[in-house]
């Protein structure tokens, strides 16, 4: 367990599945009120999300949660954690209406347990205000990622990296609402954070940098935008393979600034690249 959160947290998904998969192999031997096992299969699931593996992730999603609710009860911090962690699943899939009910359930039990001010509200504050910006509900989630923020600056040291996914999401919010200075500003400021805290190759780095890329593109500075979306692309390629979700979004963005700048047979190209990566995910990955 050890050994495989420490490369997850290093963006070495391959090595952690390795070793996370031999923990959850000796969890199975301990029993299922073990609270390893529930641990084991809830780091496990993180690895196979964040790898594109959604189908796989969401059986040991379900999994933990059931084990959890039945041998610790439907209000332990245990079963929080694996809600927040499915909600964010369905978040990744587009499944708003899912994902909403499961972070507000995770939300209610931290915050009875442990407290309004607890790190863990911040996560699960964070994912629900994502859900409601894809929802269009734009002031809602602004309100969310601000109590968010508010929680990690007491919680948190300063150069922490779980620092920079506050500031992604607040710059998201403030862009929505056309508060581009300040989403600018927190874009980068919550890249420096990951350049100085990650490395410079870490996923998390390409995930801002594409972040930053779409801003541009959006305000049509195409000059600035071009080389971060070429830069986020390459990061995606080598770290979670040439036929991972994020990199078909990578060629995505791409594509579009190339057709808005002329280029209209390159992003032909690039877009044909990311409807095959979709198109085989969306085979593989059929939730039950």
């Amino acid at each position: 367990m050890t050994a495989g959160a420490a490369a997850y947290e290093d963006g070495e998904y391959a090595e952690a599945e390795v070793q996370l998969e031999a923990a959850l192999e000796k969890a199975n031997g301990f029993g299922r009120e073990d609270p390893r096992l529930v641990t084991s299969l809830n780091s496990l699931a993180s690895v196979y999300q964040d790898q594109g593996r959604y189908a796989e992730a969401e059986l040991l999603f379900e999994r933990a949660l059931a084990i959890s609710e039945k041998t610790e009860g439907p209000e332990h911090p245990d079963v929080a954690m694996v809600l927040h962690n499915l909600a964010g699943l369905h978040r990744d899939l587009g499944d708003y209406a899912e994902a909403e009910p499961l972070y507000e359930r995770a939300l209610a039990i931290v915050e009875k347990g442990r407290g309004p001010d607890h790190i863990f509200m911040a996560r699960s504050l964070g994912g629900l205000g994502l859900v409601y910006l894809h929802q269009g509900r734009d002031a809602e989630a602004l309100l969310l990622f601000e109590r968010s923020l508010a929680i990690q600056r007491k919680a948190l040291r300063p150069d922490d990296p779980e620092m920079a996914t506050a500031f992604n999401n607040l710059a998201l919010a403030y862009h929505a609402q056309g508060k581009y200075d300040l989403a600018e500003s927190l874009l980068k400021t919550a890249l420096t954070l990951q350049e100085k805290s990650l490395g410079p190759e870490h996923p998390r780095v390409a995930s801002t940098i594409y972040n930053l890329a779409a801003f541009y593109n959006g305000q049509g500075r195409y000059a600035e935008a071009e080389p971060l979306y070429k830069r986020a692309l390459a990061i995606r390629e080598k770290t979670l393979g040439p036929e991972h979700p994020d990199v078909a979004a990578s060629l995505e963005g791409y594509a579009i600034l190339l057709s808005w700048t002329g280029r209209s047979a390159e992003a032909t190209k690039l877009e044909a690249r990311a409807l095959t990566i979709r198109v085989k995910h969306a085979a593989q990955n059929q939730l039950h």
